[in-house]
């Protein structure tokens, strides 16, 4: 798997898991939800992604 690919699924993780935190626990989970939009908007324009970096650490092909 490609870093890009990686950082679109562990989004997609994270999202789903923060739902599931808002629909078992509490509403405030949802800015959970929001840091990972936010950073997913803000690493388009800078093109700046702590996930990608830490997974080119780890091995993952660019």
């Amino acid at each position: 798997m490609k870093v890009e690919n990686g950082v679109r699924v562990f989004a997609g993780v994270m999202i789903l898991a923060s739902v599931l935190l808002v629909a078992a626990g509490s509403k405030w989970w949802l800015l959970f939800t929001a840091f990972i939009g936010i950073n997913l908007i803000q690493s388009a324009f800078t093109g700046f992604c702590p996930a990608a970096k830490i997974m080119k650490l780890f091995g993952m092909k660019e």
